[in-house]
């Protein structure tokens, strides 16, 4: 199952402690008071492409701090370069698609995809597109079973909505009604149905602490591929628990 696959029905609000996200501060604090962020004691790359994508409004920007740490530890990173995460997922994918191109020919190597939130949907549908690019997704807090979220998410995704349909009612396309919901039959979404491409590795790291997504949506069904960390949602992108797992997952995929 995945967030496309989800019917309209499961697209619905649930009461996660969104006060929790307060906290993210300390989770940047925890990660730069950690050896973890200055590269002591994790395995180290050997410039493997990594590109790392933003989450549902968000932007490259906040993804910073683990753009310098993936150098820092010898990998090269790639911002996504999809603009802010506000728009038609099938716009943003083909965005990243020209980031991807651009990655494995600049070093020649199969890439690992790096999603927060949504930005981890995003992954996962690049990588079914085109497996023969992607050789891991690693996904942050992604909630790829279904769409179970704080009310003020769901208020937020209906405003995007409704924006795109406003630019685009000019178009005779129904699919873009449906655009952040179950019903979708984009590109993006339809890939997502899709099985995962089995020679793509995957990975999912949760809180069960989120206060953003129901964090049961954001786990395999197969055990050993999840990850729980201690932390808020947004400061996933942040969390030294976090940083520790993805130079493991690095690893272990060369």
């Amino acid at each position: 199952m995945c967030a496309a696959e989800a019917s309209a029905e499961s697209l619905k609000p649930v009461a996660v402690p969104l006060w929790r996200e307060a906290l993210v501060g300390m989770d940047w604090l925890a990660l730069r008071a950690s050896p973890v962020y200055y590269g002591v004691g994790v395995p180290r790359g050997e410039g493997e492409p990594v590109i790392v994508i933003p989450g549902f409004l968000g932007s490259d920007t906040y993804l910073m701090e683990m753009y310098n740490w993936l150098r820092r530890i010898g990998y090269t990173p790639y911002y996504s370069r999809i603009g802010r995460n506000a728009e038609c997922p099938d716009v943003l994918r083909e965005r990243l698609f020209a980031t991807m191109d651009e990655a494995q020919i600049e070093t020649g190597a199969q890439l690992s995809l790096i999603g927060h939130s949504l930005g981890g949907l995003l992954a996962r549908s690049a990588a079914r597109e085109r497996p023969d690019q992607v050789k891991q997704v690693i996904c942050l807090a992604s909630p790829f079973n279904d769409i179970r979220v704080h009310p003020m998410v769901l208020a937020a995704a209906d405003f995007v909505r409704d924006r795109i349909r406003e630019q685009r009612k000019s178009e005779v396309n129904e699919q873009k009604r449906d655009c952040y919901t179950g019903s979708c039959t984009c590109g993006f979404a339809s890939s997502l149905r899709a099985d995962f491409p089995e020679s793509v590795r995957r990975a999912a790291i949760y809180t069960e602490t989120d206060g953003v997504v129901d964090w049961q949506s954001c786990v395999e069904d197969e055990e050993e591929l999840n990850t729980k960390v201690n932390g808020t949602h947004s400061g996933l992108a942040f969390n030294p628990q976090v940083y520790r797992r993805i130079a493991k997952l690095l690893a272990d995929a060369k």
